[in-house]
């Protein structure tokens, strides 16, 4: 591969910048070019001596740059700069070439534009990127979706930058068009979940076991050598226990409360919806944040709605600890299962054919909700790739029935103490709506019969019927 320059990056702020490093770091030539040509000349002058990198200041030298078949991948924000790239580069592409976006774009427009650049002759792959800066510079998780053949032709450069673990590439071909984008879409879902499970039980910690913030970062230290081991519980400690040194305080304490997102867990959510999966704990991790951006409001709320106060009441005992990590992990089985079910739904509706023992496998080191248990994820669709749900996998089924009398406390202590917390809450509610063989929704679809003649079915014979409520109050068959 070395001296022939087949693969080139435009876009080249932070995550496109590590990754052209981490390219070439690899011995892999690559071409690089930014819009603003100022910041094309500068990285060349920070890193252009750290392996086979050429700058272009302009496309036409960039394109230049590369041999056929080319691949250039666009690493800039989802929406209508992915488009303005397109149509900038796609001009001077040649049949066979391909065009990468390894932005957060929704799968819906990278669907499209493979529609379109296939009309063109030119191939496509959307491609997931997870890691931050950190893994595009030393190995992402990687997940390409699009045309089967462009992939093959990337395929050596993504999987040897993808982070490795046990051997295996954290990078696979996921499927069709736009499935590499769902799959990383889902993939930051279940971070909003698994964050905001986090955080609750962070407050948790300090409004219920009154616990200070340097012992709350000495808990999660802990948590992390257990079954919770994971990057995001390991990050937990080392942001809890970082100093301001402004303040002497804690940093996490002069950090405003107001979570921003760029949107992708809103997407999952949406989906969700448009899919009929009951995404409950990603949901509300997503109105959490949205919660969380009405600062002022809930600064006049605080004053003006009755209600216990987090904090006010006898501190408990550090047995609750325990039932607090117990609860965690049970919620953030319930969040990876709803976000796996997410994509067993989407992969049948597409016909993309999605490995999810393939997803876990790749999701094992690199990207940012990389946990130990991600090993028993993917062994369990080993063994049954069609399991509808992971709880019906033995492991978490009694993980989670061996968590869930803590799991209930906490969630019981919580609401009793004034402290919310969503995203337990609905992880609990879905994990008991689900185990339920029976449910309320027949009074709710009688309901809808009374006022929209919707119909309903019977349990004891076929057929779907509707109730004259208005008038004689006889029972008719509707349908078959």
């Amino acid at each position: 591969m070395a001296g022939e320059t087949h693969f080139g990056i435009t876009g080249l702020a932070v995550m496109g910048a590590n990754l052209a490093r981490n390219v070439a770091h690899h011995g892999i030539p690559v071409a690089v070019h930014n819009r603003t040509a100022s910041k094309t000349e500068r990285f060349m002058a920070e890193h252009g001596q750290e392996g086979p990198i050429t700058g272009a200041g302009s496309v036409a030298d960039f394109v230049a740059a590369l041999e056929r078949p080319r691949t250039i991948m666009a690493m800039v924000k989802a929406g209508p700069p992915v488009d303005a790239v397109i149509d900038e580069l796609a001009p001077h592409l040649d049949e066979g070439d391909t065009l990468v976006d390894g932005g957060n774009s929704h799968f819906r427009d990278t669907q499209r534009r493979t529609r379109a650049l296939a009309d063109r002759g030119l191939r496509f792959l959307g491609v997931g990127v997870s890691g931050g800066e950190e893994g595009a510079l030393v190995g992402p998780s990687i997940m390409p979706g699009g045309d089967r053949q462009a992939y093959a032709h990337v395929e050596d450069i993504l999987t040897t930058i993808a982070a490795q673990v046990d051997g295996t590439p954290c990078c696979t071909y996921v499927g069709p068009d736009g499935a590499g984008h769902y799959v990383k879409m889902v993939h930051n879902g279940i971070e909003y979940a698994d964050i905001q499970l986090i955080a609750e039980a962070y407050d948790l910690l300090r409004n219920c076991v009154g616990l200070e913030v340097p012992e709350v970062a000495d808990v999660f230290v802990g948590w992390n050598e257990g079954d919770l081991d994971s990057f995001l519980i390991q990050i937990t400690g080392i942001v809890l226990g970082k100093t301001d040194d402004a303040t002497g305080r804690p940093l996490v304490d002069v950090i405003v409360d107001e979570a921003e997102q760029k949107g992708t867990g809103r997407w999952t959510a949406q989906d969700a919806l448009e899919l009929g999966v009951p995404l409950t704990t990603i949901t509300e991790a997503v109105f959490a944040r949205t919660l969380s951006a009405r600062r002022d409001e809930r600064a006049q709320a605080s004053r003006r709605l009755a209600g216990p106060r987090p904090g006010d009441s006898a501190a408990l005992d550090r047995a609750f600890v325990d039932d607090v990590q117990r609860a965690l992990y049970a919620s953030k089985v319930v969040a990876y299962a709803q976000g796996f079910a997410q994509m067993t739904t989407a992969s049948e509706a597409e016909g993309w054919d999605v490995d999810l023992g393939a997803m876990a496998t790749i999701w094992r080191g690199g990207c940012i909700i990389r946990a130990e248990f991600l090993d028993r994820i993917r062994e369990a669709y080993e063994a049954d790739p069609h399991t509808p749900n992971l709880l019906f996998v033995d492991y978490f089924r009694d993980a989670v029935a061996d968590a869930q009398d803590s799991w209930r406390r906490v969630v019981n202590v919580a609401t009793e103490r004034g402290v919310p917390v969503p995203a337990f809450s609905s992880a609990l509610s879905w994990y008991d709506g689900y185990r339920r063989a029976s449910g309320p929704a027949n009074l709710v679809q009688g309901l809808r019969d009374y006022f929209g003649a919707h119909s309903y079915r019977r349990t004891d014979r076929e057929g779907s019927y509707h109730t004259r409520w208005a008038q004689d109050g006889d029972e008719v068959r509707t349908g078959a």
